[in-house]
């Protein structure tokens, strides 16, 4: 049983990437070693990051590097996290500048140890990030405040470019894959960020176990609430820990789902076995 726990499926070729190049992205490589700077797409290892520096995209993770809850498809690591470091505004800011960024995707792990979940932190960084780089646009992945409106207000109240908030999966599965997460809250916060005036994103994983059915069913719950901008991508498993693969759906499979999507009215769809949420995160602001 022990040795069965520690095999994974084996990921098909329409999962294998390219090697990260171009001078863009070796630039950007090279200033976010010699300054030791902190961006989620190093340390999420994805697959994409080279075509997003090379677009001149990058993600940044506040708010520290460990989470208050315990998804069971992220590697973030959960605990009791540190103390906020109110300095760390300016510092993603700096940072933003000094790569060069165009467009910046700001992320953050739960703060549920926090009165306002982190939300004065989430606003103060945008507002830096725009006095340090007028030029740059944002996007905020945010969670969702367990349902306490007047953080995410916080949010609205700054008005980034784009406010996303992953739905993660079907209405079925949210209890297991988001322990502590409620899929009708999600659906919420979005609605919330849309009658603010916010043009909003989230995004889904398939091959968790979902059907077919309740894919379209997400889809159809996300724009009842008006979302923009869908992204799915294809669940990876990320230690023998986390939840398994189901299921690998096939390119094709993704094509169909892009096609309903803008059937039913979403501005973008990206769809495929290597998005993920900030993937073309550039081009969604068109």
């Amino acid at each position: 049983m022990e040795k069965e726990l520690t095999v994974r499926r084996k990921k098909p070729d329409w999962l294998r990437v390219k090697l990260p190049t171009g001078d863009n992205y070796k630039k950007v490589r090279n200033i976010v070693s010699e300054h030791k700077l902190h961006t989620i797409c190093e340390s999420g290892n994805c697959p994409n990051m080279g075509e997003c520096w090379g677009a001149g995209t990058a993600t940044f993770m506040i708010l520290g590097n460990i989470c208050t809850r315990s998804c069971g498809f992220c590697a973030v690591a959960t605990g009791r996290p540190g103390s906020v470091d109110q300095f760390e505004p300016l510092k993603v800011a700096k940072s933003v500048k000094l790569m060069g960024v165009k467009h910046c995707v700001i992320t953050s792990v739960d703060r549920d140890d926090l009165p306002d979940g982190g939300s004065s932190i989430w606003a103060k960084t945008v507002l830096e990030v725009r006095r340090l780089n007028p030029n740059t646009t944002m996007e905020t992945l945010i969670p969702d405040f367990k349902g306490e409106w007047e953080n995410l207000q916080r949010i609205i109240e700054v008005a980034p470019e784009i406010v996303s908030h992953n739905l993660e999966t079907v209405r079925r599965l949210t209890k297991e894959v988001r322990i502590q997460a409620k899929y009708n809250r999600s659906l919420e916060v979005l609605k919330r960020l849309k009658d603010g005036g916010m043009r909003t994103k989230s995004g889904v994983m398939l091959g968790l176990g979902e059907f077919e059915n309740e894919v379209i069913e997400t889809m159809e719950d996300l724009r009842s609430v008006g979302v923009d901008i869908l992204t799915l991508g294809q669940y990876l498993q990320p230690t023998t820990k986390h939840l398994k693969v189901a299921d690998f759906i096939k390119p094709e499979k993704f094509k169909e789902y892009k096609d309903i999507g803008l059937e039913m009215g979403f501005k973008y769809v990206e769809s495929g076995p290597l998005v993920r949420s900030s993937y073309h995160a550039e081009k969604h602001l068109l």
